[in-house]
């Protein structure tokens, strides 16, 4: 996954299909779209067309626009009402019901899409019930889908988009103001970037465990010059994978670190190619419990001498970088407490001002929340990357975390947005503003301040990951955070902490 909230269900059922009781009830007869900035609906006949041009044909505007735009109405009709859907898609669903990620996802679609007559079911139960039925009736494509949602109409309101839109800009606002007053960190020097082309080997490694089945497949980056007896590790996001982060281990190992990357198998691009053949569900709550733990693990392997073997690495000063659900792993295992707290008041509301995509993943924690708190006093700094965090964490726990926290998020983050995951916990007068540090990529977003193996451009915040930690784990070098110098002249990096 790419890492988190790239739910990859397939999009227009996981929307369309907002939910409903399974009961006798006859099938939808009818499609309506709201039309965003106008009073204007179109509704579609479902009871007899099982083609595009039936679906124009039962509305009079639609043809008119069809013939206007010589077909292309059509076109898009065929695009996303028949194109097929990949077979698997009612496995990924019947995999997914009652899961709450899934229902997370519902319950957001919720306010788009309303069916009249039924109400509202995050289970999915129906959803997959219908699936069943349109590929039992050789209709496997969404318009077949709605055929078989039972119901009196099916009304999609586009004009709830732009409640979202809006919701999303105002959750980036802040941080877009703060980068606009700020002043950019000088760009690093050429040949600091430079050191990451070699200097470091790369071998592949396993790590038996008990709260796994089976090994941990860990990537191991070691430096070729001189080592300063430092671990590093680098935790993945949703869905994702150790390479997309070996940018980051290459620059940390030129200079002198031990760098470990494992991958977590309860949520990896592997689990996720399983979801997607409809093979498992959505990852468990317990990952949230078993993630901090995959990296204990390999910190404990390292002190016994099992993984880096004769390498003198010291573990008692550990350094852990995390990507998304990684760096939720990150602020967990450097002493921030998790709480179902906000996790059972705020997660039911669709309409809550600061709601984001990442809230989807927060709130299927909910069961595991109260026994998330699993902090490893060995790990003294984290660099964490658009973190959820807002709902899952108890922020009064912040002044007596063990490591110190650098916090980078993205201006254009639309999965875990900045001000509501970031700005806000971290602003002045609030208990995680602590010694902890806040920069903010001016253009980043989610999946533009990866580092992974072959990329065309230097890792954006390779330079200010090896700041950081070179400060917080005592090592002199010619980069610290405080010595500036760590910035990019392509995604240029603003400290903001002294702004909030």
């Amino acid at each position: 996954m790419t890492s988190f909230p790239c739910f990859r269900f397939p999009g227009l059922v996981a929307i369309v299909a907002s939910l409903l009781v399974a009961q006798p009830a006859a099938a939808v007869e009818r499609l309506t779209f709201t039309l965003p900035l106008l009073d204007e609906r179109i509704s579609l006949d479902l009871s007899q067309a099982t083609n595009a041009q039936e679906l124009i044909d039962s509305n009079p505007d639609l043809q008119e626009l069809d013939w206007a735009g010589d077909g292309s109405v059509q076109k898009l009709i065929e695009a996303l009402l028949t194109a097929p859907l990949p077979e698997e898609t009612s496995s990924i669903v019947r995999q997914s019901l009652g899961h709450p990620l899934f229902e997370q996802l519902l319950l957001s679609a919720s306010e788009l899409v309303e069916v009249k007559g039924l109400p509202v079911d995050t289970s999915g139960r129906m959803v997959s019930e219908a699936l069943a039925a349109a590929y039992r009736d050789d209709e496997p494509h969404l318009l077949g889908f709605l055929r078989h949602v039972p119901g009196d109409e099916l009304s999609i309101n586009l004009q709830e988009l732009a409640f979202y839109a809006k919701r999303l800009r105002g959750n980036q606002d802040d941080a877009r103001a703060l980068v606009q007053k700020g002043t950019a960190a000088k760009p690093v020097a050429s040949t600091i970037v430079a050191a990451a082309a070699s200097g470091w080997t790369r071998r592949q490694s396993s790590v038996a465990v008990n709260h796994r089945p089976q090994p941990l497949q860990v990537t191991v980056i070691s430096p070729t010059g001189l080592s300063n007896g430092r671990l590093v590790v680098i935790s993945h996001g949703l869905w994702d994978a150790p390479s997309s982060f070996e940018g980051w281990a290459h620059l940390l190992a030129a200079h002198g670190y031990s760098v470990v990357l494992p991958g977590h198998p309860g949520s990896d691009s592997k689990q996720q190619q399983s979801l997607l053949q409809g093979k498992q569900p959505p990852p468990a709550s317990e990952e949230l419990r078993l993630r901090p733990m995959d990296v204990t693990a390999v910190i404990d392997a390292v002190e016994a001498g099992s993984l880096l073997s004769g390498s003198s690495v010291q573990t008692d000063s550990v350094a852990v970088v995390g990507h998304s659900w990684g760096a939720t792993a990150a602020l967990q295992l450097g002493g921030l407490q998790t709480t179902s707290r906000k996790l059972s008041s705020r997660c039911q509301d669709p309409r809550d001002p600061d709601r984001n995509l990442s809230w989807v993943l927060q709130c299927s924690w909910l069961k595991g929340a109260d026994q998330g708190s699993l902090g490893d006093t060995r790990v003294r700094s984290v660099v964490v990357v658009s973190p959820p965090l807002r709902l899952l964490f108890d922020e009064s726990s912040g002044p007596s975390m063990h490591a110190k926290a650098l916090l980078v998020s993205g201006t254009r983050d639309w999965v875990v947005p900045s001000d509501p995951e970031a700005v806000v916990p971290l602003r002045n007068g609030q208990p995680l503003a602590n010694g902890h540090r806040l920069v903010l990529a001016s253009g980043g977003d989610h999946f533009n301040l990866w580092a992974p193996v072959g990329a065309e451009q230097p890792p954006v915040l390779g330079p200010l990951i090896l700041a950081w930690i070179n400060d917080h784990l005592g090592i002199t070098d010619s980069l610290s955070f405080k010595g500036g110098g760590w910035g990019n002249q392509r995604v240029p990096l603003f400290d903001v902490t002294g702004q909030l």
